[in-house]
C-alpha cells in the first residue's frame, strides 16, 4: 500500500511539472525548473545575476538531514550522503539559510537536486540520478521556517523522499542553491533580485 501511495505522488509531481512546460511559452527564464526542465539552462546563474551578499562562509547554512534522526548527511569530504536500501523511501530534509547574527538574510530560497549528466537529455522529463524516485526534487521558498538543528536562523526547510528501483545504482548529483532577495523585472530576470549561487555534491547509495 505505501509502495502505490509513493507512486501516485511521484506520478502527481511528474504530471504537475509536465503542465507547468505545455504551458511555458518557449523562452521560460523562471527558476529552479529552467535548469534542465523548461530549459537547457546548466544551473540558476545563466538567467540570474551571482550578486548577493552571501559567501560560503560559516553564517551560509546549507544542509541535508535525516528526517527520523535530524543527523546532518554532510560528510567529512564536504558531499551529502543519502543512502537506502533497494525500494526503501527515505526521506531528508533540506536546510538552506544563514545563521543567527548574520549580516545580511535572505529573502527567498531556490534549490534543486539535479543529475549535471540529463540536463540536455530532453526524451526525460525527471532529471535526477536515473533509477531513484523522487517527490520535490526543488523549491523556491520564503525563509521563516524552524528546525531544532539551527535554532533561531532564518531559514527554509522542506522534505524530500527518495526511493531506489530496480534499476537504480550509485550515482552523485548536485544540490544548486540560490539565496535571494528582491523580485527579478519581468523579461529581465539579471535586475531587481540580488542573488548568490551555491552547489553542493549530494552521493546517492544503495545499500
Amino acid at each position: 500500500m505505501k509502495k502505490r501511495v509513493f507512486v501516485f505522488t511521484a506520478i502527481l509531481a511528474v504530471a504537475s511539472v509536465a503542465f507547468a512546460v505545455v504551458l511555458a511559452p518557449p523562452r521560460t527564464l523562471a527558476y529552479p525548473p529552467a535548469v534542465g526542465i523548461l530549459g537547457p539552462s546548466r544551473n540558476c546563474i545563466a538567467c540570474h545575476a551571482n550578486n548577493g551578499p552571501w559567501k560560503d562562509d560559516a553564517a551560509l547554512i546549507i544542509d541535508v538531514l535525516d528526517k527520523t534522526t535530524g543527523k546532518s548527511l554532510k560528510q567529512k569530504d564536504g558531499t551529502f550522503l543519502i543512502a537506502a536500501k533497494r525500494w526503501e523511501a527515505k526521506t531528508v530534509l533540506t536546510v538552506i539559510g544563514t545563521a543567527k547574527g548574520a549580516r545580511t538574510q535572505s529573502y527567498r530560497n531556490a534549490w534543486l537536486y539535479i543529475d549535471p549528466e540529463r540536463i540536455k537529455d530532453t526524451s526525460a522529463l525527471s532529471k535526477f540520478a536515473p533509477g531513484w524516485s523522487v517527490n520535490l526534487p526543488m523549491s523556491c521558498r520564503v525563509a521563516g521556517d524552524t528546525t531544532e538543528a539551527y535554532p533561531n536562523a532564518a531559514v527554509t526547510t522542506l522534505p524530500m523522499t527518495v526511493r531506489p528501483g530496480d534499476d537504480a545504482r550509485d550515482a552523485e548529483i548536485e544540490l544548486q542553491v540560490m539565496l535571494t532577495r528582491g523580485e527579478s523585472v519581468k523579461g529581465k530576470p539579471r535586475e531587481g533580485m540580488i542573488g548568490s549561487y551555491f552547489e553542493r555534491k549530494v552521493r546517492l547509495k544503495v545499500e
